[in-house]
């Protein structure tokens, strides 16, 4: 089994991520291209069923694989590792085969009376398929990262978005002579067949690299695995309590705008496009970065619990303040580039820039976002789950509350459930941050904060006036290009002139680390 450092494990993440989130964008905007926003609002409407789907079936058992694998590994108890998986695929394989026809036969509900728009019926039946695929995936994908070995789970995530950005045209153009709704249906199925070629190669790579033999004597493992579940519940289960409220809070917001929009006065075609437009343009567009949160959230959990299972306290502060430290210098980095660049940025991704305004409002304040992962995954490692549950609870309770509150002012509209959800991102985040602060030591280095906002007003300005003033009589997409790489380097320089960037790290990074 090939073990990874924090970092590295990190660095392989973040790469794996980079070009998923560029082979997803490529993705929605074939996406958008063939099916319009009116599409793109049916497919986003039927998405957040899907997702509570799919937590209430893997009940949080990705975050307690990867910890109790991670500790097992550190005490050398192969055994304990057996009954971790047998344990866990056992609970979601159960649970597949009460969710999944329990999403198909809601169907006609979900899109008659709850989404408003009948039309959401053919994608959400298109979808149920992957429910089993995915719960048996995370369950793979948790085992690799408590043992930090990155690289499948990285693998299989790009095969998955090759496999689907492959299909998706063929698949929307074939349904999309029988209507705009078989179209969004066409684009699920291709999700369905990425995410069943990843579980394939992940099952392929666990053959190869496993150390036991998980078949034998499966039945009773399972009757001698009380303990282990009980484990992975107590983990599992305020974990799953966290993505569940978050999940519900999704599954609800599209039924709250859509009623909210309906009491100011927007027509049911017009609020799907208006929610299309700011869930399937500008949000994705604002979740961009959060692939290195992510990278360094899937990492933190195995490395910090690995810590704590040898006491190593100082250890744990080190990899919080790491983890942090590489969340700002990320996601300043994407608050610049989209607040400067939401229009040519719109215009260039889909034909379109009506979504701009609502990437230009919320980008500042996404900078929560981008913090909130690696908070959570120190909660959870830090058997701090609950903690994180209720704050996930108080967040999406305002955000809910808050959409409906401004989205029903005619003068507000859709712009008002954008303001919703950057302040429910805020109040998570900083929840979490007081929460951590209570129980771990740690050092707030306020003068790095300081450099960081320097560094992203700075390069925010230099960006702006080459983008409008020297880069002119160029088409858009050179324009932009030119007007991205110049920003880049201008944050990167000042990066490296305030050592935000520490030099270890740098020397971590392929091919240009041998240069520091």
């Amino acid at each position: 089994m090939s073990k990874q450092t924090f970092l590295k494990g990190t660095l392989i993440l973040i790469i794996a991520g980079f070009f998923t989130r560029i082979l997803g964008f490529i993705n929605r905007i074939v996406l958008a291209r063939f099916v319009g926003e009116e599409g793109v609002g049916l497919y986003m409407m039927a998405m957040p069923s899907l997702v509570l789907v799919i937590t209430m079936t893997q009940l949080g058992l990705p975050i307690a694989i990867s910890k109790l694998v991670a500790e097992a590994e550190a005490q050398g108890d192969n055994k304990r590792i057996k009954k971790i998986l047998v344990v866990s695929l056992s609970i979601t394989a159960a649970l597949s085969i009460l969710f999944t026809p329990a999403l198909i036969l809601l169907a006609p509900l979900l899109s008659d009376t709850l989404f408003t728009d009948s039309r959401t019926y053919y994608p959400l039946l298109a979808i149920a398929p992957v429910v089993p695929i995915i719960a048996i995936s995370s369950v793979i994908r948790g085992y690799f990262q408590g043992k930090q070995n990155m690289r499948p789970a990285a693998i299989s995530q790009v095969l998955e978005q090759i496999v689907r950005i492959s299909l998706i045209a063929l698949l929307t153009t074939m349904f999309l002579p029988y209507g705009i709704e078989f179209a969004a249906a066409g684009a699920m199925i291709s999700a369905v067949i990425g995410e069943l070629v990843s579980l394939v190669y992940l099952l392929t790579m666990f053959k190869i690299k496993k150390k036991m033999r998980v078949r034998r004597n499966f039945f009773k493992s399972i009757k001698s695995g009380k303990d282990t579940f009980y484990s992975l519940m107590a983990i599992a289960l305020p974990t799953t309590g966290s993505r569940i409220i978050g999940n519900i809070a999704w599954f609800f917001e599209p039924i709250v705008v859509a009623q909210s929009l309906a009491i100011a006065g927007v027509a049911t075609a017009m609020a799907t496009k208006q929610y299309g437009e700011l869930a399937g343009y500008a949000l994705p567009l604002l979740m961009l970065p959060s692939f290195i949160t992510l990278s360094l959230s899937t990492s933190l959990v195995p490395a910090i619990s690995e810590a704590m299972a040898q006491n190593k306290l100082a250890l744990v502060e080190h990899r919080l303040q790491q983890a942090l430290r590489l969340s700002i210098v990320s996601g300043g980095l994407a608050v610049v580039i989209l607040y400067v660049f939401a229009e040519p940025l719109m215009q260039v991704m889909y034909g379109t820039s009506n979504a701009a305004i609502f990437v230009k409002i919320m980008a500042p304040f996404f900078i929560f976002h981008y913090f909130q992962g690696p908070l959570q995954a120190v909660l959870q490692a830090l058997n701090l789950a609950k903690a994180a549950m209720i704050n996930s609870l108080i967040g999406s309770g305002v955000k809910t509350v808050l959409i409906f509150a401004l989205a029903t002012r005619p003068s507000l509209g859709i712009t008002g459930a954008g303001l919703a959800i950057v302040i429910g991102i805020m109040l998570v985040t900083l929840l979490h941050f007081a929460t951590v602060l209570k129980v771990i030591p740690f050092t707030i280095y306020v003068r790095d904060y300081v450099k960081s906002a320097i560094t992203i007003v700075l390069s925010g300005i230099g960006g702006y006036l080459c983008f409008e003033y020297i880069f002119t009589n160029i088409s858009l997409s050179v324009k932009l290009i030119l007007g991205v790489i110049v920003t880049t380097i201008i944050y990167c320089s000042l990066l490296l002139l305030f050592k935000l960037i520490k030099k270890e790290e740098l020397q971590r990074i392929p091919i240009i680390g041998g240069y520091f």
